[in-house]
Parts: structure tokens; C-alpha cells; sequence
């Protein structure tokens, strides 16, 4: 799921000469009211950055406060969608994941919200909730390829998702096509 441009920066860079900053991620997976599996998404707020009204998971940038990149991925949770940390239990950890436009190695995290409360929506940082269905995520025809332009680069193909009518792409996409393959493990 990787756009070519990542894979042409990779190859003729190493992501410890960036000195990236960290970040924590958590993909959660939790029953709705009938109980059918989803995974919770946002939108992001649009801003002046480079992942200005993108599509990605609840988390953020390590805090000094953090004990480790799995509380920063709990506590931006919390922060963003209003899900309480113990109330989270994670799973897995999963492969990082470098993101060259904004400098970020991302680490996520598999959680499950086995007693979801409603979520609540940080305003400031995000736009809108997209909880997709797992039937939806594992559709192999929701698998696409799309031209898109961004705040760094024009007209590139790019391997992606479409979930809930967004195109899902980049780190995020990337971070998805591992769980999808944990997932088929496993179903």
C-alpha cells in the first residue's frame, strides 16, 4: 500500500538521518448497537499541515508525560474520540511506519472497545467520525487505485482504501493493509 514516492524516498534515504518525531496510533475495533464489528476512523480538521483533512486513526505526537508510545496512543485516544485508556485493551502492536512529509514514525496499536460508549468528537482536531463495518474493511473491492494531489506533490497514483465513501491512503493505508492481513490470519 505503499505510493511509489514513499517507496523512491525510502530507498535513497534512512529514516534515523530524518531524527523523526514519534508519534502512537490506536486502530479500535469495538461491537456497535447490533453488534456488528467496526473500526473507528477520523477525519481530520482542516488546518495548515500536510495531513489537512485526511483520513487516519485516533493519536497523536509523544507527550513528555507519556511512559511509552502505547500511552500516547491511549491518550490521544481519549483526547480525540473520548475513549478512556482503561477501557481499551490492546492487542497488538504493529509495524511503524514512516511518514516523510511531516517527519513522524508512527507506532500503532490494535485495541478493542469491548463496552463502547458514545464517542465525543475532539472539535479542534477532528472533522468526523468514520466507523467503518469489518465486513467493508475486509472487501477486497474496496481495495482502489487513485490519482490525488497534496500539499507536497501533484498527480500521483496511490494504492488506497474506500471506506464510507473516503479515500483512505498513505501511512494510514498502509497501517490498514497490515491489520487486514493480521485479520485474515486469523478469520
Amino acid at each position: 500500500m505503499s505510493p511509489q514516492l514513499r517507496i523512491q524516498w525510502l530507498k535513497n534515504n534512512r529514516v534515523q538521518d530524518a531524527n523523526p518525531r514519534r508519534a502512537g496510533v490506536m486502530a479500535l475495533f469495538y461491537p456497535d448497537v447490533e453488534q456488528e464489528t467496526r473500526l473507528l476512523l477520523i477525519l481530520r480538521k482542516v488546518y495548515q499541515g500536510v495531513h489537512s483533512n485526511q483520513i487516519g486513526f485516533p493519536g497523536g505526537k509523544v507527550e513528555n508525560e507519556d511512559r511509552d508510545l502505547m500511552e500516547t496512543a491511549l491518550r490521544e485516544t481519549h483526547e480525540e474520540v473520548g475513549v478512556p485508556p482503561k477501557a481499551v485493551e490492546v492487542i497488538k502492536e504493529l509495524s511503524e511506519v514512516y511518514i516523510p512529509p511531516s517527519n513522524f514514525l508512527v507506532r500503532p496499536y490494535i485495541g478493542i472497545y469491548p463496552n463502547p460508549k458514545p464517542f465525543i468528537k475532539e472539535d479542534g482536531e477532528v472533522e468526523s467520525l468514520v466507523e467503518v463495518y469489518l465486513r467493508d474493511f475486509l472487501d477486497d473491492s474496496n481495495h482502489i487505485e487513485e490519482i490525488l494531489s497534496t500539499s507536497y506533490a501533484k498527480n500521483i497514483n496511490v494504492p488506497a482504501f474506500k471506506l464510507n465513501g473516503y479515500t483512505v491512503w498513505g501511512a494510514t493505508a498502509m497501517m490498514l493493509s497490515e491489520i487486514k492481513e493480521l485479520l485474515r490470519q486469523v478469520l
